[in-house]
């Protein structure tokens, strides 16, 4: 069985994230939605919260599970017997960040590979950063984020959608 683990913050999951998960989700038996619990990174959503929003706008992935990261990636791809990293690119200047990490989560576990999957070209904008922005401003994150979430994003900003 082909396994891959597809790690982010998910801050929150968006069409982007979408997009790249259920291509993953065509690649491999099993893809873990990895999301990170980094106590130096500031999150707006809780962990919980992350979770609960990405379970929602995967559902219909049947060979998608949602865990959290406590630790190093390398350590989490080895307990998960995957044998591959699953990045999103949006664009060139993502490239140097993400080679850069490859490369370390390789050193510290050499049977992960990572898979870098280009952004559809509608997303490349498209940033967890960015739909928060918007949203704080009061602006229409509708066509960023999966509809099963829209309004607990929303929500989570004190508006309704």
């Amino acid at each position: 069985m082909k396994t891959a683990v597809y790690p982010g913050s998910f801050d929150p999951i968006t069409n982007g994230h979408m997009d790249i998960l259920t291509r993953s989700c065509g690649l491999f038996d099993k893809v873990y939605i990895l999301v990170s619990d980094n106590p130096d990174k500031r999150c707006f959503f809780s962990t919980e919260e992350r979770v609960s929003l990405i379970s929602d706008a995967a559902s219909h992935l049947k060979n998608a599970e949602i865990a959290v990261l406590k630790g190093l990636l390398a350590d989490f791809v080895s307990k998960a017997n995957a044998q591959a990293i699953v990045r999103g690119l949006r664009a060139v200047s993502d490239f140097e960040y993400e080679f850069q990490m490859a490369l370390a989560n390789r050193e510290l576990n050499p049977k992960a590979e990572t898979v870098f999957l280009s952004a559809n070209s509608s997303h490349t904008f498209l940033s967890s950063s960015l739909v928060r922005q918007i949203a704080s401003l009061g602006g229409n994150i509708a066509p960023f984020v999966p509809d099963s979430i829209l309004s607990k994003v929303m929500e989570k900003f004190g508006q309704s959608s």
